[in-house]
């Protein structure tokens, strides 16, 4: 749609946040307020509104998307979602490693061993590691750590963690994450260990490189939004 609005600006509301269009509240595609909870992100994704230019394309305002889904879809039914998200525990990318060759192996304990010790202790649980991808239940106890881990976080928390999770396909590297036991280049770097060692087996196919590209832009956007609603 073409631009329709001067500035975009964020204000206090009821303990919230709300973002105006020129002194107009915005809404979501489902018609709720635009509230967030936290001013360094209402501030966020009022840039993302004032960046635009004589059209507003959805797609380069990615906390603003994140927030609309927040308030439209997982409010709605948060424990649904919680429940979803958690499920990815049972077949975690850490947890199925390569049988060969030795240094995609190697490779991948390298980034994935820490991350697992880290999850090891901080949830007092332990993790079924396999060679292949065929399914192996994880300990009863480890799931539902892990889904008391997920289903504790409120809506705009557990919108940030969806494409972290989804993304990286692993439940642990987003936990980790979320809690500050590694950074983005770490947590980039183990989900994509897999991807990294073929391009520099095979060499880079462009095609690859760019769905690659877009899937960072994502997973960055979900970790910048959750950053976005820690306290100051």
């Amino acid at each position: 749609m073409k631009r329709f609005y001067t500035q975009a600006s964020a204000r206090p509301l009821d303990g919230a946040w709300q973002i105006l269009l020129d002194d107009r509240p915005v809404k979501t595609p489902a018609r709720n307020p635009l509230l967030v909870p936290t001013e360094a992100l209402a501030e966020a994704i009022a840039a993302e509104w004032d960046a635009q230019g004589d059209k507003v394309d959805p797609r380069s305002m990615p906390l603003t998307g994140l927030a609309n889904a927040a308030i439209d879809r997982v409010a709605t039914d948060r424990e649904a979602f919680a429940r979803g998200l958690a499920s990815y525990g049972e077949s975690d990318l850490l947890c199925y490693r390569a049988e060969h060759p030795d240094a995609l192996v190697a490779r991948q304990a390298q980034h994935w061993d820490p991350i697992l010790a880290w999850a090891r202790r901080r949830f007092d649980v332990d993790f079924e590691i396999v060679c292949g991808v065929m399914h192996t239940a994880q300990p009863e106890m480890t799931l539902k750590q892990l889904d008391q881990a997920v289903a504790t976080r409120d809506p705009f928390d557990l919108a940030a963690l969806a494409p972290l999770v989804t993304i990286g396909g692993s439940l642990v590297i987003a936990l980790a994450l979320a809690e500050d036991a590694i950074d983005l280049d770490r947590a980039w770097a183990a989900a994509t260990v897999d991807e990294a060692f073929q391009a520099e087996q095979w060499g880079e196919d462009a095609e690859a490189t760019a769905m690659l590209a877009n899937r960072r832009r994502d997973f960055e956007a979900g970790y910048r939004f959750l950053s976005l609603l820690k306290p100051r």
